[in-house]
C-alpha cells in the first residue's frame, strides 16, 4: 500500500504552529477528532490526481478486522510455537541418546531429564496450542477433538438383524437419550448418518474407518465425561435390552507416548531412540502443515483487510506524537478514545502479515 500525501484538509494548520515545536501548543482533542475523520475520507488517487475528495464516515479499521481470521492466525501461531518447542526438545533428546549409545555410558541422568522435559511439555499440548492440535497433531481452528471407538459398533454388526432401536446416553442416566433406528436394507452410509444425526446434538460426531468401525469424536474437554457416561440400550438383537448398559469407549492412541520411553539400559535406550526419531518426524510433518495453514490464513487476512485509508495518516501520526508530549486530561481522553479496540494481539497479528 502507498501512503499519499494529502493536501491540508484536516481543519488544522500543518505548519510549525501546529506541530508543537517552537513553543506552540499541542493540537487539541477536537483537532485529533478532525484528523481521524479526515483520515477516513475516501480519496481515489489515480496517476497522482485525486478523483473524488468527498469525505465519508470514518472506518474503524482494526475493530472491523475479520474476527474468524484473527482466531485462525492466533491459533495457528500457538500451534507453531508448541510444535517448534517440541521439535527442538526431540532433536536434543535424539542427540543425547545417540551419544550415550556410542560411548555406552548411562549414569549422568541427562537423557532421563530430557525425557521428563518432553513428557511435561507434551502434556500441555491442548492448552499450549490453544486447543488447535489433537493427540494425532492434526490441526484445526476449531477446538481439538478426541476420537474413540465402541466395541460392537461396527458396520458388520449393525447392518445385520431385524429392526431395533438403540437408546444411547452420552451424559449419564436417561436425560438426553438419543435414539438410533436400525433395520434390514440400510446402506453403510445410512447407518453412519443415523448415528451422526442422533448424537450430534450431544456433541458427538460419527464417521467410519477403513475397518468398518464407527469412529466417534467429541471435544477433548468433553471426553472424560463421555468416556464415563456412555451407555447403550438395545432390543436384544445387537445390544442387550432392559436398562442402559455402560459400554467401553476406546480412545484413539496418541501419536506420541513419551511415558513408554525407557532409559534404564542399552536395549530400552535403542528402542527409545527409534521412537524419538519417529516422533520427531511426526512433529516436523505437522509443523510444516501448520505453517502452511498460518501462511494461508495470513494471506486471507491481508486480502480481506478493511480498505483503511492511508492518505493523511502521516499528518494524523504527527498529531498523536504531539499530543503525547503534552500533559492534560483532554489530551489523555483523545489518545485513549482513539486507541479503543487496539490491543496487543491485534497489533502482533498485523505485524506478522509483513
Amino acid at each position: 500500500m502507498e501512503i499519499v500525501q494529502r493536501s491540508t484538509t484536516t481543519g488544522y494548520a500543518t505548519g510549525p504552529s501546529a506541530t508543537g515545536t517552537s513553543g506552540s501548543a499541542a493540537p487539541s482533542a477536537s483537532q485529533v477528532e478532525a484528523a481521524l475523520a479526515d483520515a477516513g475520507a475516501s480519496t481515489e488517487v489515480q496517476n497522482g490526481v485525486a478523483a473524488d475528495s468527498k469525505p465519508v464516515p470514518l472506518r474503524r479499521g482494526l475493530t472491523k478486522w475479520d474476527q474468524p481470521l484473527q482466531n485462525d492466525i492466533s491459533g495457528a501461531q500457538q500451534a507453531v510455537d508448541f510444535l517448534e518447542q517440541s521439535a527442538a526438545q526431540l532433536r536434543a533428546l535424539k542427540t543425547d541418546i545417540a551419544a550415550k549409545l556410542a560411548v555406552r555410558q548411562m549414569r549422568d541422568g541427562q537423557v532421563e531429564q530430557r525425557v521428563r522435559q518432553f513428557t511435561d511439555n507434551w502434556k500441555t499440548r491442548s492448552a499450549a496450542s490453544g486447543g488447535t492440535l489433537d493427540a494425532q497433531l492434526n490441526f484445526s481452528a476449531a477446538p481439538s477433538s478426541q476420537r474413540f471407538t465402541v466395541r460392537g459398533m461396527n458396520l458388520a454388526n449393525l447392518r445385520n438383524g431385524a429392526r431395533e432401536t438403540l437408546a444411547i446416553s452420552v451424559s449419564g442416566g436417561t436425560a438426553g437419550l438419543r435414539s438410533v433406528h436400525l433395520g434390514p436394507g440400510l446402506t453403510d452410509n445410512e447407518i453412519v448418518n443415523r448415528f451422526d444425526q442422533a448424537l450430534a446434538p450431544a456433541g458427538v460426531r460419527v464417521s467410519v474407518n477403513k475397518d468398518g468401525e464407527l469412529v466417534f469424536s467429541t471435544a477433548e474437554g468433553n471426553w472424560p465425561a463421555v468416556r464415563e457416561a456412555l451407555a447403550v440400550q438395545g432390543g436384544g438383537i445387537r445390544f442387550p435390552a432392559g436398562q442402559l448398559n455402560h459400554v467401553r469407549a476406546e480412545a484413539e492412541a496418541p501419536a506420541i507416548v513419551p511415558e513408554n520411553w525407557g532409559t534404564s539400559d542399552i536395549e530400552s535406550m535403542r528402542a527409545t531412540l527409534q521412537q524419538v526419531t519417529q516422533a520427531l518426524a511426526h512433529v516436523e510433518e505437522a509443523l510444516a502443515k501448520v505453517r502452511l495453514e498460518l501462511a494461508n490464513a495470513s494471506r486471507r487476512a491481508e486480502e480481506s483487510l478493511p480498505d483503511m485509508e492511508l492518505v493523511g495518516m502521516g499528518q494524523m501520526a504527527e498529531v498523536f506524537a504531539n499530543l503525547s508530549k503534552e500533559p492534560g486530561y483532554q489530551q489523555l481522553v483523545s489518545l485513549t478514545s482513539a486507541l479503543v479496540g487496539i490491543n496487543r494481539d491485534r497489533v502482533i497479528s498485523l505485524l506478522r502479515l509483513g
